[in-house]
């Protein structure tokens, strides 16, 4: 796998900011005075997608990593309980709903490789990389305990 050293080069968190710019366009007609709270809690779970691969990504290791994935993949799952709830109510019509479910099982799938590729790879994140700096205080536990109590007396 190439290194990658942004989220935003991430195909699986391309394409949840794609189904967010879908959604979107999708429930610009809804009634916000009627059906406000659905709409929102739309966008809100949506977004909660492709923020939750960003933030397990900038944190550097591959545990941590895949928590936030599987965050994601949960909330796939849950945007996609409530499409069935805005198509029920006929806030989205069946070509929407059906277009926008596939944007989710395919979301829901990469996340699932994703995470099974993480899973299995020897790289455990690049905050567990040695450094590549130089120090040239080497200095031992008893050099930091007694320049620790020096520091404390004085």
């Amino acid at each position: 796998m190439a290194t990658l050293n942004r989220f935003e080069d991430l195909k699986i968190w391309q394409d949840a900011r794609n189904f967010n710019k879908n959604l979107f366009n999708v429930l610009l007609s809804v009634n916000d005075l009627k059906y406000g709270f659905l709409k929102n809690h739309l966008f809100k779970t949506s977004g909660s997608i492709m923020d939750n691969i960003a933030e397990g990504f900038e944190r550097e290791g591959n545990k941590e990593f895949i928590q936030f994935l599987y965050y994601s993949k949960g909330s796939a799952g849950e945007i996609k309980s409530q499409l069935y709830r805005a198509f029920d109510l006929n806030l989205i019509n069946e070509v929407n709903f059906n277009d926008l479910s596939n944007q989710l099982v395919n979301i829901s799938s990469q996340l699932s490789l994703f995470i099974k590729y993480l899973k299995n790879s020897e790289f455990k994140g690049s905050k567990f990389k040695e450094s590549s700096i130089n120090y040239e205080v080497n200095l031992t536990i008893e050099n930091f305990i007694e320049s620790s109590n020096e520091s404390s007396n004085n």
